[in-house]
């Protein structure tokens, strides 16, 4: 049994939560330059110009790249046979998201949901576990701003609706979110499973790399055509017009009841700050 101490993953993760909303992700940065190359529309290749300004003069001050450093979401696979010394694994992210957003100056976005009263700390954080193979911890950061999280949607669609139905719902979620999460988004799709799990699904889908499909080929197939479909809607960046209104759609799908057809959009906005870090 390996022994991790919690000081490593506490450090760790104040690390990730500074960096992610620091600086843009070198994947985000690649489908921008290749996107940005492709619009025609003036204004869309303004906001470009414009988002690229930001993430430059972030590199530079050190502010981030957004005032909203959103919540802080973690996907973590355990391994079986890791331990970590001196506080459970939950309390340590949590500690960790604590110090990053105090040493860090992000906005702390946590509040009672009907008492709006901030928690101070940005914590709790939202942790979601997986135990794995292995003696290491890989954790997945990801600052999720309000504006994009509030465009996403779950729903339960009849069996018989299938792939027409799951893209019908996709394509006009985004065209009714139009501008609101700042686009050009990510889009995450979680397909199957029960009404919460498909949600997770959605969740961890925008923690692949943008330009990363699926390897299932049948599924990377539908992101691709999904991907397209999206981008005719003209919203473009900013909601401005244009080319390019997603980045990447990713799909996570796993077996559902007979009876069901879970479907969950989660949107995510131009940045996508994310980060990992294996311990």
């Amino acid at each position: 049994m390996r022994t991790i101490k919690a000081e490593q993953v506490i450090d760790a993760v104040a690390k990730m939560c500074v960096s992610a909303n620091r600086y843009l992700p070198e994947d985000v940065r690649k489908r921008f330059e290749e996107c940005a190359a492709a619009e025609d529309s003036p204004a869309a290749k303004e906001v470009f110009r414009q988002i690229k300004e930001n993430w430059e003069l972030a590199e530079k001050s050190g502010i981030p790249l957004c005032q909203d450093t959103g919540l802080a979401v973690y996907i973590v696979e355990m391994g079986e046979d890791v331990r970590v010394e001196g506080m459970n694994i939950k309390d340590a992210i949590d500690a960790g998201t604590r110090k990053g957003y105090e040493e860090g100056f992000l906005r702390k976005s946590s509040c009672d949901p009907l008492t709006r009263k901030n928690t101070g700390d940005n914590t709790p954080s939202i942790i979601h576990m997986d135990v794995v193979p292995g003696d290491k911890i890989k954790i997945t950061f990801m600052a999720k701003g309000g504006g994009s999280e509030n465009m996403s949607r779950v729903t339960m669609l009849a069996p018989a609706q299938g792939w027409e139905g799951i893209k019908k719902f996709v394509i006009e979620r985004v065209a009714e979110a139009g501008p609101n999460p700042c686009p050009p988004t990510m889009v995450g799709i979680g397909v199957g499973g029960t009404f919460e799990y498909s949600a997770l699904l959605a969740k961890k889908s925008l923690m692949r790399k943008v330009g990363e499909a699926s390897p299932d080929p049948e599924i990377a197939k539908l992101e691709a055509e999904l991907m397209e479909d999206i981008n005719k809607l003209g919203i473009g960046p900013m909601g401005l017009g244009g080319k390019t209104t997603v980045f990447d759609v990713k799909i996570e799908m796993r077996p559902c009841h007979i009876a069901s057809l879970p479907l969950a959009v989660n949107i995510q906005c131009h940045s996508s700050r994310h980060e990992e870090v294996e311990l």
